[in-house]
C-alpha cells in the first residue's frame, strides 16, 4: 500500500495539484482595449503581445517587428507600437519608444499610450510634458501593471526634481501595484544611499516602516553610524533589522555587518524542513521525515550534529510561506528541504528566493527552479522518467518508432508531450498516439486503432483447412518499435492480456514509475514479461548502498521503504554532506556548493543539478523477468 500510495502523491497529485501556472499564448495577464485576440484575430501580433507579458521581451521584440513590416496596412498597427515602445522603454531606450508612439494615429490613442509616452518623456528629462500626460490620467482605469508604471514614472519625476522622499512614496506605491520589484527597490536603493541626510534616512525608516524600503533605509542608517564611529548606535539599527521577517535584496549585507558587530554567524548551523504534517497529505509528510530522520541519526553517530527544525505546511500556501520566514529569520537556517506538495512548494520557494535561503524542494510542480538561483529541486519528474526511458529505448535498444497508448488524464497527456518531443529530439518518431478514458476497463477500439484497423469493423476469422484445428488468425503487423504506456499498474495489468489477445504480441512494453507495484504482476502476470520501466527507487536493487539504507530502515520501523522514505533520506544527506564541509559556513556557501553537487551517491540515484537548479539523476530501469522485477542498469 505504502509503494503505491506513494507513486500517487509522486505523480498523481501533481496533475491535480498543477494550477497556477504561467498563462499560456491566447491568455494574457494584462490586456489592452483593443486587443487583437479579441479583434482581429492576428496570431502573430497576439503571440508577439503574450511574449512582452510573459517576460520574454526579446522574442516579442523580433515577433512585433516582423508584424509591422509585414502588416503595414493593418488597423491593428497602433497596438505593435504601443507593445514595441513598452519594450523600448523598458530596456532603457526611451527615445526609440517615442518614435513608435509618434506613429499612432490621435484619434487611436488609449490611456496606455498616453502613460507609455508620459514616462518616456520624463526618462528623456521632458519632464513638464511627461508629467502633463500622466497627470491627466485615471489610476483607476489602468490595468495593475500599468498602475505600477503610472507610479513609477512619478517616481522618476521626483528624484529629477530633487525630491527624494516623494519619488520613494511613489516607488513604494509601484511595489504595492505589482511592479518589477527588482528594479524598483533597486531605485529605492540608490536614493536612500545617495541623496538623502541622516534626518532624511530616519524619517524614511520611519515612513515605510515594515517594508523593504523601510529595511534598506534601517540598514542605510546604520552605515552612516559606522562612518560616525558610532558602532553603539550602528548595532542596534542591524539587530532591530535581522530580527524582523521582512525580505529585502540588501538583507545580506545587514546579516555580514552583525556578524562583525557580534563577532559570531548570525546563521545557525541548522536545517529547516517544511512537510505536511497534518491533513490529507500527513502520510507522505510522515514518511518522508522518517527517511529524513534516519539519515540524521546516521550522521550524528560519527559528526557534529545538525539540528532539524520541521515546520507543518499541510497543503496551505499560506502556512509554507509563514514557515520559510520564520526558518529564514527567527531560527536562522542555512537551508530548507520541502514542502512536498506542489502549491505549498512553489508559495515556498517564492519566499526563500526573497530571503535568500537555498531551498530543496520536494516537489513535482513545473517551474519550481525557475523560481530563482536559490530554488532546488530532488524529485522524480515526469521529464527525468521520460529521459531515462528513451535513452534506454533508442540508445541502449536501437528502437526508433513508438507507439503510445494513454490516460485522458493531467498525467497521461504530460507524459505524452514530453515522450513525443524527447523521441523527436533524438531522431524518431511517435508514429501512433491513442488515449482512453481514465476509468476505462475496455481497450479493444484503441488497440485496432493503433494496429491500424477499423475498430467498427466486424471480426473476420480465417477458416483452416483442417477443420479439426484451431481457427487461425493472421498475426497483426504494428506500425511500431515499443508501446509507451504511462499508466499505473492495476490499469497496465487490465490492458496488456488486451494487446495479446488483439494480437500485439512480441512488442517492447514501456512505462512510468505508477507500474512498480505487485498489481501489475498479480493482474498481467506473463503478459508484461520483458517490459521495462524506470523509477526513482528500487528496493531490491542489487548496489550495496541501496541495501544498506533498506536494511536500516527494515531494521527500524520493520517495513521496506518506498520512494518517499527514500527522497527524505537523499535530501537529508545532501545537505548534511555540504555542510559537513569546512568551507560551508554560510547560506551562500551552502548555496554555491548545491550549484557545484555532481554524482552524489543517492538511494534513489546518483544526483547533482543543472545550473537552474533541476534534479539529474541516473535513475533505476527496472524489467519484468520471470515473473519478478530486476533491475537492468
Amino acid at each position: 500500500m505504502g509503494r503505491r500510495l506513494s507513486v500517487w502523491l509522486l505523480l498523481g497529485v501533481f496533475a491535480v495539484l498543477a494550477a497556477g501556472e504561467p498563462p499560456a499564448f491566447g491568455e494574457t495577464a494584462r490586456g489592452e482595449a483593443g486587443d487583437p485576440r479579441q479583434s482581429t484575430g492576428d496570431a502573430a501580433l497576439a503571440r508577439g503581445i503574450d511574449l512582452y507579458n510573459a517576460g520574454r521581451a526579446d522574442e516579442a521584440l523580433v515577433l512585433l517587428r516582423g508584424y509591422v513590416v509585414r502588416s503595414y496596412n493593418s488597423s491593428q498597427l497602433p497596438q505593435a507600437y504601443l507593445y514595441l515602445a513598452r519594450i523600448f522603454r523598458d530596456q532603457g531606450r526611451a527615445d526609440e519608444a517615442l518614435l513608435y508612439l509618434s506613429r499612432i494615429p490621435a484619434k487611436q490613442r488609449t490611456p496606455a499610450v498616453d502613460l507609455v509616452e508620459g514616462a518616456s518623456l520624463i526618462s528623456t528629462g521632458q519632464l513638464e510634458r511627461g508629467l502633463a500626460l500622466i497627470q491627466g490620467l485615471d489610476p483607476a482605469a489602468l490595468t495593475q501593471a500599468d498602475r505600477a508604471l503610472w507610479s513609477a514614472a512619478f517616481a522618476e519625476a521626483q528624484m529629477l526634481s530633487g525630491r527624494p522622499l516623494q519619488a520613494l512614496a511613489f516607488l513604494n506605491q509601484a511595489l504595492d501595484a505589482g511592479g518589477d520589484s527588482e528594479a524598483l527597490l533597486s531605485q529605492a536603493h540608490q536614493v536612500l544611499g545617495d541623496q538623502l541626510s541622516d534626518q532624511e534616512l530616519a524619517e524614511a525608516a520611519f515612513m515605510f516602516d515594515g517594508s523593504a524600503i523601510g529595511a534598506d533605509a534601517r540598514l542605510q542608517l546604520a552605515k552612516q553610524a559606522l562612518r560616525r564611529g558610532d558602532r553603539q548606535g550602528a548595532a542596534q539599527q542591524i539587530e532591530q533589522l535581522v530580527a524582523s521577517s521582512i525580505s529585502f535584496p540588501y538583507r545580506g549585507e545587514a546579516l555580514q555587518l552583525y556578524d562583525q558587530f557580534s563577532g559570531q554567524s548570525w546563521q545557525q548551523r541548522s536545517v529547516g524542513v517544511i512537510l505536511p504534517l497534518t491533513g490529507r497529505y500527513a502520510t507522505f509528510g510522515s514518511l518522508v521525515r522518517r527517511g529524513m530522520e534516519l539519515a540524521l541519526e546516521i550522521h550524528d553517530k560519527t559528526r557534529e550534529p545538525v539540528p532539524f527544525i520541521f515546520k507543518d505546511s499541510g497543503n496551505d500556501p499560506q502556512l509554507a510561506v509563514q514557515a520559510v520566514s520564520e526558518l529564514a529569520h527567527r531560527d536562522r537556517v542555512m537551508a530548507i528541504a520541502g514542502p512536498l506538495t506542489g502549491s505549498a512548494a512553489e508559495a515556498a520557494a517564492w519566499q526563500a528566493q526573497q530571503d535568500r535561503v537555498p531551498l530543496l524542494a520536494l516537489s513535482q510542480r513545473e517551474g519550481l527552479p525557475e523560481s530563482g538561483p536559490f530554488v532546488f529541486r530532488n524529485s522524480l519528474t515526469a521529464r527525468l522518467q521520460v529521459q531515462a526511458l528513451v535513452t534506454y529505448a533508442m540508445e541502449g535498444q536501437g528502437l526508433t518508432r513508438f507507439g503510445i497508448l494513454h490516460p485522458a488524464s493531467k498525467l497521461g497527456q504530460e507524459m505524452v508531450d514530453l515522450f513525443s518531443w524527447e523521441v523527436a529530439a533524438r531522431g524518431g518518431e511517435v508514429v501512433d498516439i491513442q488515449g482512453y478514458a481514465e476509468d476505462a476497463t475496455d481497450f479493444r477500439r484503441q488497440i485496432k486503432l493503433l494496429q491500424g484497423k477499423d475498430p467498427d469493423a466486424p471480426e473476420e476469422e480465417e477458416k483452416p483447412a483442417d477443420p479439426l484445428q484451431e481457427p487461425l488468425v493472421a498475426k497483426p503487423v504494428v506500425p511500431f518499435d515499443a508501446l509507451f504506456i504511462p499508466d499505473y499498474g492495476d490499469r497496465v495489468g487490465l490492458i496488456a492480456p488486451q494487446l495479446a489477445f488483439y494480437g500485439i504480441e512480441g512488442v517492447p512494453l514501456l512505462g512510468i514509475n505508477g507500474w512498480n507495484s505487485p498489481e501489475l504482476l498479480r493482474i498481467a502476470g506473463r503478459y508484461v514479461e520483458g517490459a521495462v520501466f524506470v523509477d526513482g527507487f528500487f528496493a531490491e536493487s542489487p548496489h550495496s548502498f541501496v541495501q544498506d539504507f533498506v536494511k536500516l530502515y527494515l531494521d527500524r520501523y520493520g517495513e521496506k521503504p518506498s520512494i518517499l522514505e527514500a527522497q527524505g533520506f537523499d535530501a537529508a544527506g545532501i545537505l548534511l554532506s555540504l555542510m559537513d564541509r569546512p568551507d560551508v559556513q554560510s547560506r551562500d556557501a551552502l548555496w554555491l556548493s548545491l550549484t557545484q553537487l555532481r554524482d552524489y551517491p543517492g538511494v534513489t540515484g546518483s544526483t547533482g543539478f543543472t545550473t537552474q537548479g533541476e534534479a539529474q539523476k541516473v535513475l533505476f530501469l527496472i524489467q519484468v523477468q520471470d515473473g519478478k522485477f530486476v533491475q537492468v542498469n
